[in-house]
């Protein structure tokens, strides 16, 4: 191997694993960046493996990469801005590794991030929610799951993968303070409190899916078996209910969004604790979020807060223009006096 793939042998194996500690969903991502680099290089500048090294690549180049992936291959701002992201930490290794390569690190460093458009915020009105948990049949076995699921998702406000990793040891539900412990991203774990009712869902699960004897507490909470074996469950499976539900509940709810997947739970859990007032720093630790700027989004959504506030404002207008006339109006002394000359 040339001192290029040399290079990304040592960050996918050794770099973002061992020194970074990035999670294996942030590997793999930044594993199909650089495979689509070489496949770039391959096809379109029609190099094979050997002639791939860091001396024929420059700033054009990756510019050149950039663009084929938004033309040809279709990707977003977004998807773009990410490949990004991974070539900028690839070149600062390589360019650790040898000095020669660290002109790469500032070329690449100096590529702008593309502006993204502005995403909205899917989430569920109060009586939306009502309505979707009222869908699972809560007397069937299947039912039951999905219930809990939907249930334990809006009040952790989790990821779908995370609640997927879940394992019996992570529910604390025993004692006056139930909690579950969440893993997300970067392998950070959060503690997470636990409603009342939703212990009781969570009792009512395990009395029909963990009733065996030889369970253990490291199992999946949410599995499915295969082969007589029990596997954590696919997100294809939550992804399909959920939308089912979700068409059905909008046949009994005008508010219900159009699209409905697992996500909107965690979105709406969002909303719902801002607009109880929840702060915006204690509500991105509950969310997992890295940092207070992700978690504004839900500030920026949440057009009922807003409404409220023209109201308060409008109203305010309105008590202004009705009120009688100054009580200093025929008053000269008084005027006076407000004015400083007496």
């Amino acid at each position: 191997m040339n001192e290029f793939f040399k290079a990304v042998r040592d960050f996918i194996t050794n770099y973002l694993p061992k020194q970074k500690c990035c999670s294996s969903h942030t590997i793999r991502s930044y594993k199909m960046t650089l495979n689509l680099l070489v496949t770039f290089l391959r096809e379109k500048k029609h190099l094979s493996l050997k002639d791939i090294n860091f001396d024929i690549l420059n700033r054009e180049v990756i510019f050149s990469f950039l663009e084929w992936l938004e033309v040809e291959r279709k990707c977003s701002a977004v998807s773009r801005n990410v490949r990004l992201a991974a070539l900028r930490s690839f070149f600062n290794h390589a360019g650790l590794i040898d000095c020669v390569n660290a002109e790469l690190s500032l070329i690449v460093a100096k590529i702008p991030i593309k502006r993204q458009p502005s995403k909205m915020v899917d989430f569920l009105s109060e009586a939306a929610l009502e309505t979707l948990l009222k869908q699972p049949n809560l007397s069937e076995k299947v039912g039951l799951r999905n219930g809990f699921f939907m249930m334990l998702m809006y009040d952790t406000a989790a990821r779908c993968d995370e609640l997927l990793r879940l394992r019996l040891c992570d529910m604390q539900a025993e004692g006056k303070q139930p909690v579950v412990y969440l893993t997300g991203k970067g392998s950070k774990t959060r503690v997470v409190p636990l409603m009342p009712r939703t212990v009781e869902h969570y009792r009512r699960y395990l009395s029909c899916f963990h009733k065996d004897a030889c369970m253990t507490d490291t199992d999946f909470i949410f599995y499915t078996v295969i082969h007589h074996k029990r596997n954590a469950m696919s997100p294809d499976t939550p992804a399909l209910f959920m939308r089912q539900y979700g068409n059905s509940a909008r046949l009994e709810c005008r508010e219900f969004p159009a699209r409905m997947h697992p996500h909107v739970l965690r979105h709406t859990r969002a909303i719902h604790l801002y607009r109880n007032g929840v702060p915006l720093e204690l509500l991105s630790q509950f969310l997992g979020h890295s940092s207070v700027e992700t978690t504004r989004i839900y500030a920026f959504a949440d057009t009922e807060m807003k409404r409220k506030a023209i109201e308060k404002a409008d109203k305010f207008l309105q008590i202004s223009k009705s009120s009688d006339f100054p009580i200093w109006k025929d008053d000269e002394e008084m005027i006076l006096k407000l004015s400083g000359l007496k």
